[in-house]
């Protein structure tokens, strides 16, 4: 037997990689190559002439060749299999699609079932395993697919309740219900360099699902796939910041330093801020060899040379300033005199006048100022030994010339206590995220919510009051949540169903006073407004039709439904896909769930704003006054 034929009959032996029909599952084994699964090795390196072929020989030890192999089972002119031969026929490119072959590539991602665009789902009731179909869209398969869309059902919430309106003002909330890939682009007509924070829990990588997994949908991306998603959005992003505006990711151990080369790749390595660490819960696991307790939040700017250092400071906590000797001076807190390292010129003996006692620097560190300045200091009555007067020398800090060096303390990368650090351990835990919903809804209503401190720990740094905050995998509320105790404007975007039930429901209670999470931190009594919106659909709705499937029979169907309503991709016929229903019909069901996704036009799935004067579009008339109120189109 030739290669192909001793390949071709072995992989067919594991049932796994066969079909009813006895055709091939290419899927199937390009899943397993990835996880170099074991079983899958071991035929190929019972067979000689596999094994020859398929591994290199280093030092005496055998090398899969997974990258040859690879493309001997993407290669047409290799194992051709029905899926492929369907393909062929009805015009859908074969080969490199999902190779990140063009940094203008843009990634789709459609899970198992859960066919909705760049990765998500639009409800959160089930963990997956099965695999993602991944399709890579060329630059010139995208024309419209990034245009501004039209928005539909807007409604504004505020404390005399819900209403709806066909009007968008400059300084509005705003919830959109959409895919994020395309509400960001949405908002660059209107936003561009406008947005101060961005503050983001993207799916997490992770090489297998865990207990602990941080999103209630499955967050099981392959590397490469997951890197250009996070990558389209990326760049989104980055043109919707403002040159001093600051991002804050958070991330698990196993994707964080993937997505830190990403982002040094779009918004430059000189812009990277911090890769702060976060102890995001207290509690021990039992899930791996170690217990992970701790995630990354990666911290960069647009333009770091554009922030002030005065500026990002975390504010000062006024109730520290609780001194005062009546001298008009103000308040003022003690600091301890001494500081980190050693320095002759820095160490010298200080005595209490009070008792007599003599203080040296305590052992490898220094006094903060040289004798002279300390003395100067002592003869003007910024330094107390202690509040009875017969302890080590402390310096007195007031709160008007804290104020004038800016906010307060620069932040390290240990958040190990107020006086932040870079370990944020002082920080609420997802924990005590998770009760503080509970005790607004009765109920758990989502998986791992981040707490609202952490949130305002970020906020706190990069903004004041008014600036616009960003967040685009919104969950369930809390930068929103948090945004809004803080009056920062923002903007969130979520596409799961759950925007409605959680984090729609979560920020009617913070308008009515909602006092869990950080209200009492800032005084938060009530008040304010948003509104809620969605992007208008156009093919949209196949796609979530499609998630329905489960026969042969309803695959076909939906197939006619797309092809006979003009949804199919402009390059297709529609009579030579009607021709080759047959075909289709002895495809696997995950190969024809794949192959509709792929037929299904991408640049009409949602409306462009551009269009929404069609009356064959069936927007209402407020839908249409309020998508020209949000990007500012005046009527003709």
């Amino acid at each position: 037997m030739s290669f192909m034929e001793v390949l071709t009959t072995t992989l067919k032996q594991d049932g796994r990689f066969t079909a009813e029909d006895g055709s091939l599952l290419r899927t199937q084994v390009r899943e397993a190559t990835a996880n170099l699964d074991a079983k899958l090795l071991a035929s190929l390196m019972a067979q000689p002439e596999l094994r020859e072929h398929l591994f290199v020989d280093i030092d005496g030890v055998l090398v899969f060749d997974k990258q040859k192999f690879t493309w001997i089972v993407d290669s047409k002119d290799y194992l051709p299999d029905s899926y492929t031969a369907y393909r062929n026929k009805v015009g859908l490119a074969a080969g490199d699609r999902d190779l990140l072959s063009s940094k203008g590539d843009v990634c789709l991602v459609w899970p198992y079932k859960d066919c909705t665009l760049a990765g998500g789902q639009d409800k959160d009731d089930q963990k997956r395993e099965e695999i993602f179909y991944n399709e890579v869209l060329a630059p010139d398969e995208v024309s419209a697919l990034l245009r501004p869309k039209a928005l539909k059902n807007a409604v504004r919430y505020s404390v005399q309740g819900a209403s709806e309106t066909d009007n968008y003002e400059s300084t509005d909330n705003i919830l959109i219900k959409a895919n994020n890939l395309l509400a960001l682009a949405s908002l660059r007509e209107r936003f561009a360099g406008a947005i101060k924070c961005v503050f983001i829990d993207p799916p997490y990588y992770f090489t297998a699902t865990k207990p602990s997994d941080t999103f209630s949908y499955n967050s099981n991306f392959k590397l490469s796939t997951w890197l250009v998603f996070m990558r389209n959005r990326l760049r989104i992003t980055r043109d919707l910041m403002s040159d001093d505006g600051v991002l804050y990711m958070t991330m698990s151990d196993q994707g964080a330093h993937y997505l830190k080369v990403l982002t040094d790749e779009v918004f430059g390595m000189e812009n990277f801020i911090a890769d702060v660490t976060w102890s995001s819960r207290k509690s021990m696991s039992s899930d791996g060899l170690m217990s992970e307790n701790t995630n990354h939040v990666l911290v960069y700017s647009r333009s770091k040379k554009r922030i002030s250092k005065n500026d990002f400071r975390l504010l000062l906590d006024v109730e520290s300033f609780k001194f005062d000797d009546n001298d008009g001076l103000g308040k003022y807190r003690l600091e301890p005199f001494d500081a980190p390292g050693v320095r002759n010129n820095l160490s010298y003996p200080i005595e209490n006048p009070n008792t007599g006692k003599v203080y040296f620097p305590p052992a490898g560190r220094c006094w903060r100022t040289e004798e002279s300045t300390y003395r100067a200091l002592l003869s003007q009555g910024a330094i107390r030994f202690g509040v009875n007067g017969t302890a080590k020398p402390q310096l007195k800090v007031y709160y008007s010339d804290a104020m004038s060096d800016g906010k307060g303390k620069a932040v390290s990368t240990l958040w190990a206590d107020v006086s932040p650090s870079i370990i944020w351990d002082d920080l609420d835990t997802n924990t005590n995220a998770t009760k503080h919903l509970q005790k607004i809804f009765g109920e758990t209503p989502f998986t791992n919510p981040k707490p609202e401190d952490l949130v305002k720990r970020a906020i706190e740094l990069s903004t004041k009051e008014g600036d616009i905050v960003l967040d685009y995998f919104l969950g369930s509320g809390t930068t929103a949540t948090t945004a809004h105790k803080m009056r920062r404007q923002y903007i969130a975007i979520e596409q799961m169903d759950y925007i409605e039930t959680t984090a729609v429901e979560r920020l009617k209670a913070v308008i009515a006073g909602e006092d869990g999470g950080i209200s009492k931190d800032v005084n938060w009594t009530g008040g304010g407004s948003f509104t809620y919106c969605e992007l208008a659909e156009n093919n949209q709705h196949y796609l979530e039709s499609l998630q329905k499937v489960q026969t042969t029979e309803e695959a076909l169907a939906l197939l006619s439904e797309i092809t006979n309503g003009g949804a199919v991709r402009p390059s297709l016929i529609p009579d030579v896909l009607r021709s080759g229903d047959e075909q289709f019909a002895k495809l696997n069901l995950d190969e024809q769930i794949q192959v509709i996704a792929e037929i299904i036009d991408k640049n009409r799935l949602y409306l462009n704003a551009a269009d929404i004067d069609d009356e064959a579009n069936q927007l209402t008339e407020s839908d249409r006054a309020f998508t020209k109120s949000f990007y500012g189109i005046k009527e003709v």
